[in-house]
This record gives structure tokens, sequence and C-alpha cells, in this order.
């Protein structure tokens, strides 16, 4: 989902880059080299200097490209600020409670769902009646949790409940999202992505 971030912003501002797939498995030597802290994707490379952290990729995409449309970011510091905020809570909150959801057993597992539930009503409670969470046009906010979307499937399945009944304002919002091409294009299938969690929870005998 944090890759998905940078793919997103890049094809909104019109930018053209190449794409480099990493085994995460087995890490190249140019991804240690380039992210010798976290070790981790995803990482641009922009001049021959690396940018890491996804939030801060697309914060620092919004700054190199500010002259091209759209603006990700809000020009008010308080709007920027609060933006910020939100993709911050969500990957600190929101990934850590999906862990229990996918990963989790017994009383994790139960404590993850309910959590994650808070969370995205926590988020519509953000987004209130706006299209967006910045407004009219897709923006920071958006771009940081729409590629949790991507996972919603695998929330579901194996936690056995419905994000739409529970969260509809935020199913909403995710179908506008989607009408946006640059969306559309750079998230990954959802049933993909299930697929890969239950290989993931085989080899590690959580299955």
């Amino acid at each position: 989902m944090f890759g998905m971030r940078v793919r997103i912003a890049l094809a909104e501002k019109g930018v053209a880059y190449e794409y480099v797939e990493q085994d995460l498995r087995n890490k190249s030597l140019s991804l240690l080299q380039m992210n010798p802290i976290y070790k981790k994707v995803p990482v641009l490379i922009h001049n021959g200097k690396p940018i890491c952290e996804s939030s801060i990729i697309v914060e620092y995409i919004e700054e190199v490209w500010k002259d091209k449309a759209p603006n990700l970011l809000p020009f008010d510091p308080y709007e920027r600020a609060q933006a910020k905020f939100w993709v911050d809570f969500m990957d600190k909150k929101l990934y850590e409670a999906a862990k229990g959801v996918w990963a989790g057993k017994g009383e994790e597992h139960e404590a993850g769902k309910k959590e994650v539930i808070q969370i995205l009503k926590q988020l519509e409670e953000a987004i209130g009646e706006k299209a967006y969470f910045g407004g009219d046009c897709l923006g920071f906010v958006d771009i940081g949790l729409i590629g949790y979307y991507t996972w919603f499937y695998t929330y579901e399945t194996i936690g056995n409940f419905s994000i739409e009944s529970e969260c509809p304002k935020i199913m909403s919002w995710v179908k506008r999202c989607l009408q946006n091409e640059n969306v559309a294009k750079s998230l990954a299938d959802p049933k993909n992505v299930y697929e890969f969690v239950v290989q993931w929870k085989k080899s590690f005998g959580l299955d």
C-alpha cells in the first residue's frame, strides 16, 4: 500500500519514472544502499539521491513539482499540518490494528477487528460531508489512505465482517477515488493481496 502512494502521486503530477520491482525476501544491493536504515520500499531516487518513507516521498514530489497541477497538499499551514496528521494517524493506528485482523488469533484477532472499524469511523468523521479529505479534489490524505483499500478484502475475508456495512461513507469515498484513472491503475488487485497474505500465513504456520 505504501509504494502505491508514490505511484499515484507521480501519476497525478504527470512525472515520468522508471519502476524497479523488488523481491523483499531477497533485497537487492541497490535497495540496501539506497535505504540502509529501514531497508524497505518504496524508495524514490531523484537526481541520484534517495528519498525514503512513502508519506515523505509524496510530500517531496509535491515540493519538487509544485508548479504541476494538481496540488497534493493544502497551501494553508494549518490544513497542511492536519493532512500530515491524518496520514501519520493511519500509518500508526490502522496499519498495526489491521495486522491483528489478518495475522492475529483469538483475542488479538477480535481486538484488531474492533479497532479497525473504530479507526475507519474516525476517518469517516474526518472526511465529513466532503468528497475527499481535502475538499473537492484528491489530495495527500486520500493518497495516503487509498492503498489500504487494496487490503480491505483481506481484512473482511479473514475477519468475517463487512467494511461497507460498518463504514459506508469510507466505501463511498473509495468508489470516488477509483473513478480517478491514476488511482485505479496504480492500485494492486485486492484478491491478489489476499492470495499473498494466505501464502504468507501458510509459510509462517499462521493459517
